[in-house]
């Protein structure tokens, strides 16, 4: 579908006076979630106002002031927040994102793939994984919603949601700067402002930012540094404020020229026998064609009609697109054991429909959603020492036509005692085109090689299907007293199935054979089954002590089946070796733990000062039930050898905050603490990727002048130095069934695939300091 159709098809919706979903909780509303001397916090919730005690969803919403005085500078760092979270940069990439949340998620980022958790920016669904590692600039507030969403807005997801909010254009001109500077070189710069044109009905805003810093590490073949950040990105904003009616239309673009992300070997080269590097920064990979490359933007209309007290329309239409191309060096070495080129290009239009009606005791919202998306990922595999000049292209351009309707209904029997109950009904259809095709004297002409193609296709296939799912969800919640709600909540999430974009299908299922399967065994072979999430959760949440103390608890079960688990493993593709996917519907997992956060004013000042304790703590089991794989052709349940991949089973934070007043202004010193657990970065463990528990301590000194008219602060983040891996890739010989790697009779691991051997990891952030002024006018 062309770009002029989408503009179209915004015109058309512009006419509707009907707007953009507003995010699940508070749009207009703070976001703190403690309690602020005595005053009570309003949000939105369930698409009205009511006070953040009173709504029954497991949250943590974190304001734009928040996030200031962490020093937090994207969107990963609220899984250092916020509890059974996991949010990092994917493997060898520096903005696609890989989020888990209550141990549902989705790893891999090729097309084909829906992901668990939805990552949405201004209410504006994210298809793709992409470019989704948003910087924090010009942000009200960041929420994370844990359990399956899709009664109340967008699309449906299995495991959460995480929602970035910017603010609305109030009617006074703002003029604001911040400048960063800092270790490895960072030095961010971010300029915004707004302003109302004449009576204020119209009002314009934007947002410029510049994100650069050093390298981590170095590249020792090539020189680049390496775990550098390199980006442009800006937001446009014009809004109409009128009576009874508001509209907002938005922009959005990113650039991100940061170099290729190296990883770091964990073993010696088998063959070449290079060592393992001190700095684990460091890499040798050599492959650097195309040129690291990500740009993303988007375009957004957002309505809102009033045309009764009881009844409001909304709409939101949206288009966005994004294209990466990335060099991935798997060996990490400059020899081209396993080099992987690749291309991500992204397009999706999608309009959202809304009716609210709140009369009496009855709340209620009624909605559609429309998604029209297509994903292309194109990638070749290069396999030199293996076979000199060899590589095997794959094409899988995956297309996805979803439609949903949704409501959800509130009725209040008694001041107390309320139920709600709704339910979503998904139309999704999958369409792909799959080619894989292997090539000599270097590879595909798509990455500029010439192209001799070897053999046959592996896989030439075009097909597509449907999947339907209703999915109900109902809560029960009681007020004992005005500052304090217990509730209980039956949901039901629902992941589309797909086709599975590195497939070999002219050989499956039988890799190796010789045997040429029809189409329609093809499509069976290739294609994946739906995921569903039954979720069950109790909860409380209070203000004590004269709202001194606020407190949020909950504990949750999840019934996860027909569980997708996508992946690469070893094949020969026209007697060569080459890795081929192998994903499948695993079978049964169930997630069972416990959430708490807490905010205690321990002294409480006036306009800020005080002393202020805040803190989360996450527990989840998580484990498959049911894990059915092919072992030499035969079906095997190996659940016991299995674990679900990043969740650790503890997750928490902890920090104390003093202000005090200097003057007429203010400082606020913050010391914190978050930890994990141990964490399993595959299904498969792994002693050399698996991340033992670690801590991560941070702190901050700002101080705020008269008004908030400047800041500056110092931060630290990991202070002490603290190497930890987020992710990594493995292509070692393995016991089918343990996991175990295989050795050779001298103890050495044996490759899977190439002969160098293929085990690296990818890092998180090491200690860095910096000093942040920000400048009101």
């Amino acid at each position: 579908m062309t770009f002029a159709r989408h503009t179209v098809r915004m015109a058309l919706a512009a006419t509707a006076l009907t707007s953009l979903t507003v995010p699940a909780f508070a749009q207009d509303a703070a976001a703190d979630e403690g309690v602020d001397s005595g005053e009570v916090i309003t949000v939105t919730a369930r698409r009205r106002e009511e006070t953040l005690i009173d709504v029954p969803i497991a949250i943590t919403a974190i304001s734009g002031e928040q996030l200031a005085n962490s020093g937090a500078t994207d969107i990963t760092a609220l899984a250092d927040l916020a509890p059974n979270v996991t949010l990092e940069p994917s493997r060898g990439t520096n903005s696609t994102l890989t989020a888990f949340i209550r141990g549902v998620g989705q790893q891999d980022p090729v097309s084909g793939f829906e992901q668990g958790v939805g990552i949405y920016v201004d209410d504006v669904y994210l298809n793709r994984p992409q470019a989704a590692v948003l910087d924090i600039y010009d942000v009200q507030r960041i929420e994370v919603l844990r359990g399956p969403q899709g009664t109340l807005y967008g699309r449906n997801t299995v495991g959460g949601a995480v929602k970035y909010v910017t603010r609305r254009i109030d009617d006074v001109m703002h003029l604001s700067a911040r400048a960063t500077y800092g270790s490895y070189n960072q030095m961010d710069g971010v300029v915004s402002a707004s302003a109302p044109i004449g009576d204020g009905t119209i009002r314009v805003g934007g947002a410029v930012a510049r994100l650069t810093r050093d390298g981590f590490g170095k590249n020792l073949t090539t020189g680049l540094d390496n775990y550098d950040k390199n980006i442009w990105a800006g937001r446009g904003t014009i809004e109409v404020h009128a009576t009874d009616f508001f509209a907002r239309l938005s922009g959005d673009f990113t650039h991100d020229k940061s170099n290729p992300r190296g990883g770091h070997r964990l073993i010696p080269a088998q063959l070449s026998v290079a060592p393992v590097l001190a700095n684990v920064y460091d890499t040798r990979g050599a492959l650097l064609t195309p040129n690291q490359d990500v740009k993303a933007w988007g375009l957004s209309l957002f309505m809102e009609a009033n045309p009764a007290e009881w009844l409001t329309f909304r709409s939101i239409t949206a288009y966005r697109k994004d294209d990466t191309t990335t060099p991935i060096d798997f060996d990490a070495l400059p020899t081209a054991d396993l080099d992987v080129p690749g291309i991500y290009r992204n397009r999706q239009f999608s309009q959202e429909l809304q009716a609210l009606v709140e009369t009496g005791n009855l709340s209620a919202l009624f909605g559609f959603y429309y998604l029209d998306a297509s994903a292309l990922t194109q990638f070749e595999s290069r396999l030199y020492t293996t076979s000199p000049g060899f590589a095997a292209y794959t094409n899988a351009d995956i297309g996805t036509d979803t439609a949903a309707g949704f409501a959800d209904i509130t009725y209040d029997f008694t001041p107390q005692f309320s139920v709600s109950v709704g339910g979503r009904y998904t139309w999704d259809k999958r369409k792909g085109y799959i080619l894989r095709q292997s090539f000599l004297a270097g590879g595909s002409p798509v990455f500029g090689s010439p192209g001799i193609a070897f053999g046959a296709p592996a896989t030439n296939f075009r097909g597509q299907r449907v999947f339907t799912k209703f999915t109900p969800k109902a809560t029960v919640s009681f007020k004992p007293s005005e500052d304090a709600t217990i509730f209980a909540s039956f949901s039901q999430g629902f992941k589309g199935g797909g086709f599975d974009p590195r497939g070999a299908g002219v050989n499956a299922p039988d890799l190796n054979g010789d045997k040429a399967l029809s189409d329609d065994e093809i499509a069976a072979f290739l294609s994946f089954k739906p995921e569903k999430v039954n979720s069950y959760e109790v909860g409380m949440k209070a203000s004590l002590m004269d709202r001194r103390v606020y407190v949020a608890a909950s504990a949750f079960r999840m019934d996860y089946s027909d569980v997708q688990i996508p992946g690469s493993v070893a094949c020969l593709i026209g007697g060569l070796p080459n890795f081929c996917g192998v994903v499948s519907n695993a079978g049964q997992a169930r997630m069972q733990g416990f959430e708490l956060e807490t905010r205690i004013k321990l002294i409480e000042g006036s306009a800020g000062t005080g002393l202020t304790f805040t803190g989360s703590l996450g527990y989840i089991d998580a484990k498959f039930l049911k894990y059915v794989t092919n072992i030499a052709s035969v079906p095997t349940d190996v659940a016991a050898f299995r674990k679900v991949q990043n969740t650790p089973a503890w997750t928490g934070n902890a920090s104390l905050s003093y202000g005090v007043a200097v003057g007429e202004g203010r400082v606020d010193v913050t010391g914190g603490m978050s930890f994990k657990s141990k964490t399993t970065n595959f299904e498969v463990p792994n002693p050399y990727l698996d991340q033992p528990a670690y801590q991560l301590y941070d702190a901050s000194l700002v101080y705020h002048a008269p008004g908030e008219r400047f800041t500056i602060g110092v931060f630290g983040k990991n202070l002490t130095n603290t190497r930890y891996k987020t992710s990594g890739y493995t292509f070692m010989a393995a016991n089918a069934t343990t996991g175990v790697l295989s050795t050779n009779s001298g103890g050495a691991l044996i490759p899977a695939l190439g002969k160098e051997g293929v085990l690296t990891a990818f890092y998180g952030n090491p200690r860095q300091i910096f000093v942040t002024a920000t400048a009101r006018f």
